[in-house]
């Protein structure tokens, strides 16, 4: 059998965040779980982050602009590059991925399953003229379903790192998370945007404006949030997420019923000024609902950039009061906080801003419905918060994040 050595990592390769974990028992577990499953070899180590979304909710499927982080939460991977056309992937709790690579079209069996993921992604790669190479891994992660963080994302953009790495084609960052959510798309079968994958797949904090989805600009904002004095909080999961694909499906519909009024197809297309002065013909005619989705892009697609520029300049309170705008535009105007008697993220803005008081910000984190709330608390009253959410929402609920600067990559060692 031959012999695993793991050294430590390069810093400038890694960062200190993953080195850290990769120092730890952590992946000394899961090379041990690999080796059960899949027997030994040249193994090689993987990480894709969760996302956190910190401003324009809902508004990348209109190729609005957004606000977005990769955090210390991730999906660790054991992998090896596999001879055979086929791709394997076991996870603790989850049945094991197991596809031949000889079909690279949909299979509608697949649709809602990992397995949908990992075919989709291979066939963007061999879609875009990539090598592509079988493989066998094994992950573990904290990045929890149903949490908001994207656990979705973070699957498919590892899937990307692997296939490029094992492969050998040359891809960026953007075009792994591009390739990630047409996966999600025609596989999975979830009208997804781009936030989420891009988030993973590039790391740090990022302003990314979808105007151009095919070629997405995406900026890094400097901002130091551990020098704040807030820790970025999120409870979940709340609720199920069990047959709410229909109540997301709805939002871009609604949201495309009001561009298409116009004669377009997403509503960047659409000014606000066109809006505003259409809206008294359009009353009526389209779903109220609609018409009030379409008001929540319209603001929340501007509030990105005063974010950006807030975060930019160091005035973090003006930063909180943009959040909590925010929130309360997801609430009011987008509706995606509750769905039918599915209204625990409801109760947990309520204790939030009763524990706050006035202090800190919250809203909405990601899909809404069920999942996750996300709220910037200061420092000294977080043990307050953390307790409070879990004694409704169960021990753990609520998790104080940090930022992570690193994407979706390959972890290479020392030699």
């Amino acid at each position: 059998m031959k012999k695993r050595v793991f050294p430590m990592p390069s810093a400038d390769r890694l960062k200190a965040t993953l080195i850290r974990d990769v120092a730890g028992e952590r992946f000394r577990a899961l090379v041990d779980t690999f080796v059960g499953a899949y027997g030994d070899g040249d193994l090689q180590l993987f990480s894709a982050p969760g996302r956190a979304e910190i401003g324009g909710n809902h508004t990348d499927h209109q190729h609005g602009r957004v606000l977005a982080a990769s955090v210390n939460l991730d999906i660790a991977c054991v992998a090896r590059r596999s001879e055979e056309p086929r791709i394997r992937i076991a996870s603790p709790g989850f049945p094991e991925v197991d596809i031949t690579l000889d079909t690279l079209e949909p299979v509608p069996a697949e649709a809602g399953d990992s397995a949908a993921l990992a075919r989709g992604m291979a066939a963007g790669f061999v879609a875009r003229g990539l090598p592509v190479a079988g493989f066998d891994a094994v992950t573990v992660s904290n990045v929890f379903p149903g949490s908001g963080l994207s656990s979705s994302a973070a699957l498919e953009t590892l899937i990307g790192v692997i296939l490029r790495k094992f492969g050998g084609g040359a891809i960026s960052a953007e075009d792994i998370a591009i390739l990630a959510q047409r996966a999600e798309n025609r596989f999975f079968g979830k009208p997804c945007g781009l936030m989420d994958q891009m988030a993973c797949a590039v790391g740090g904090l990022i302003a990314i404006d979808f105007k151009d989805p095919a070629a997405p600009v995406v900026e890094r904002v400097a901002f130091d949030f551990a020098a704040s004095g807030h820790a970025l909080c999120v409870t979940g999961p709340i609720g199920s997420h069990a047959d709410l694909t229909p109540a997301y499906a709805a939002i871009p519909r609604e949201m495309r019923q009001v561009a298409e009024a116009f004669g377009k197809n997403f509503l960047r297309e659409v000014s606000p000024e066109e809006f505003y002065a259409a809206l008294p013909s359009l009353y009526g005619k389209l779903p109220d609902r609609a018409l009030l989705r379409a008001m929540h892009f319209f603001a929340e697609d501007a509030r990105v950039p005063e974010e950006v520029q807030a975060l930019r300049f160091g005035d973090f309170a003006a930063f909180l009061r943009l959040v909590n705008e925010s929130g309360r535009s997801s609430f009011q105007y987008l509706q995606n906080v509750y769905y039918g008697d599915e209204m625990g993220l409801c109760i947990a803005l309520f204790e939030s801003e009763r524990v706050l008081n006035g202090a800190g910000a919250i809203r909405i984190q990601g899909g809404g419905f069920a999942g996750t709330i996300q709220a910037f608390v200061p420092l000294p009253l977080v043990p307050d918060y953390a307790g409070a959410m879990d004694r409704i929402f169960g021990a753990g609920a609520c998790h104080a994040l940090t930022i992570r600067p690193v994407g979706a990559a390959a972890i290479e060692v020392d030699p």
